[in-house]
């Protein structure tokens, strides 16, 4: 199924943006959703909706149903044990917030963690949190010159004061994919323990935690074609069943008294009041749907956009494109600046030619100063990408650099 047909399953494709067609290349910020994950959701308020894990009318057992079908789903999708290490959340920064304040509580002084500086902001303030009240330390692997990660340096940074590696499985702005069986493995023998920031894999090379063997895993379903405010936190059983909850309130209590209070076994403890429960629907549809998809063809057709646009931008006079080269196994994300025209100022011209792309700092302030820039343009692809929109993105490039007197 090529990018054509998969686009008539999206409707936001029938837009028409400053009067051209829809290129939408923000994918890494988040994705479109197809009907079937649009009338999922649709279908579980029109027919279903109800709170769960309290009722016992049809309503809530068939919302309750559908919660933890979902739960299950989610686990064969990532290859977990169980659907009890499982733990839904709003999101990949949700997923890492809980780890680093529940797990986090266990750090002391002396302890270290260990981050890489291609990391999201989501995967580095919780853990800035976490060492401020342990007083932990952080250090990071730094970056090699092609925007790899310095792998000599990451054997001499995990060491035995290492605690925990929380790192990313693929950059949001170099689309380096982090060998993470390797890092892993240097930890785990270390006795430390690992967090995988997949919140940009699951279009791609979609972890299995099994295979990997990491300890927990966060992502978000708007990043795989899913509602936005829900997430998947995977994490060992024994590891959260040690976990003491980090939110209080209905459905993760066992008995509660004046005093004091007993909690539900994991992953009922870590799920703190009314779930989203349509979000989970949506999810579930949404799973099915990334598995409906080739996922070899989907691989190859992202590999051939990503080097189409590495040779189109780095055939630009005063564009400077950022990370590994096309061939290295590189995620379908692809960070430029242009010399002398503001990111900003890129983007709003490429968007008055239907182009929507990412301008900023793209949450990684740190990565910006190792890249020497305070801002990048990001365009990133989808399996609905198409060609050509590689070509209109490279021609409002152009396009900006005549209108600020760069051309």
């Amino acid at each position: 199924m090529g990018p054509e047909r998969i686009r008539q399953d999206f409707p936001i494709f029938q837009r028409v943006i400053n009067g051209h067609p829809l290129a939408y290349l923000d994918n890494a910020a988040t994705t479109h959703k197809p009907r079937a994950v649009i009338a999922a959701l649709s279908d579980f308020y029109a027919h279903h909706n109800a709170n769960v894990h309290r009722g016992v009318h049809t309503l809530a057992e068939e919302a309750t149903d559908r919660y933890e079908q979902a739960r299950a789903k989610a686990a064969r999708f990532l290859g977990a044990a169980s659907p009890d290490e499982i733990v839904f959340t709003r999101g990949t920064t949700d997923g890492i917030n809980l780890v680093a304040r529940a797990w986090g509580r266990r750090l002391r002084p002396g302890d270290e963690i260990v981050l890489t500086e291609l990391e999201h902001h989501s995967n580095i303030v919780p853990w800035q949190l976490a060492a401020a009240g342990s007083g932990a330390r952080l250090r990071y692997i730094p970056l090699a010159a092609d925007g790899t990660l310095d792998l000599d340096a990451a054997q001499r940074l995990i060491g035995p004061r290492t605690r925990l590696l929380a790192v990313t499985h693929t950059s949001n702005v170099l689309g380096t994919v982090t060998p993470l069986e390797r890092l892993i493995g240097w930890a785990h023998a270390q006795g430390a323990l690992v967090l995988v920031d997949a919140a940009q894999a699951m279009l791609r090379g979609r972890p299995d935690v099994t295979r990997l063997g990491c300890d927990f895993l966060a992502c978000s379903a708007h990043k795989m074609f899913g509602p936005m405010g829900i997430g998947i936190l995977y994490g060992r059983a024994a590891l959260l069943e040690a976990l003491e909850p980090v939110d209080g309130g209905g459905g993760m209590i066992a008995v509660v008294s004046e005093q004091s209070s007993t909690w539900r076994e994991s992953p009922a403890r870590f799920e703190a009041g009314t779930p989203d429960v349509a979000g989970a629907v949506g999810l579930s549809a949404a799973m099915d749907y990334v598995l409906s998809l080739d996922a070899a063809a989907i691989a190859a057709h992202e590999a051939a956009l990503t080097a189409r646009a590495l040779a189109a931008l780095g055939g630009l006079r005063g564009v400077r494109v950022f990370g590994p080269p096309a061939g290295t196994g590189r995620a379908s994300v692809v960070s430029f600046a242009v010399a002398g025209i503001h990111p900003h100022d890129v983007a709003q011209v490429l968007d008055e030619q239907g182009v929507a792309v990412r301008a900023g700092h793209h949450c990684c302030q740190p990565l910006m100063r190792r890249l020497g820039e305070t801002a990048t343009v990001r365009a990133s692809f989808a399996p609905y990408t198409l060609p050509e929109e590689i070509d209109r993105l490279a021609a409002g490039i152009r396009l900006a650099q005549q209108i600020f007197g760069h051309g």
